[in-house]
């Protein structure tokens, strides 16, 4: 499991991210998603603890604390939804044009 850190500040890095949650255990990873348009921080990052109890704490510990001027979002992160499709729109059924079939009834 990872935690999920929101309302980060774009001036933040990996190595900050590492060094305040090392205050709670071992910090096994940091993902810090950037931008791809403009190369910059997004504004969230993944932290993944050694242990659930660290990870635990630091989320306890650091939920709406205030870091580089603003208050931090942190919770476990919710696995990522694999449901394939952008919108249901254009499911099996569907051959595009609106919705509307060509059959003539």
């Amino acid at each position: 499991m990872s935690i999920y850190v929101g309302n980060l500040s774009y001036q933040v890095e990996q190595d900050d991210l590492k060094r305040v949650f090392a205050e709670y255990g071992t910090v096994k990873s940091v993902q810090l998603p950037l931008d791809r348009e403009t190369g910059r921080v997004r504004g969230f990052a993944f932290v993944e603890m050694g242990s659930e109890a660290e990870e635990q704490a630091a989320i306890d510990a650091l939920d709406s604390a205030e870091w580089m001027g603003r208050n931090l979002k942190v919770n476990k992160a919710k696995p990522k939804s694999d449901s394939g499709s952008g919108g249901g729109r254009w499911g099996n059924n569907n051959r595009g044009g609106g919705g509307y079939s060509r059959e003539r009834y």
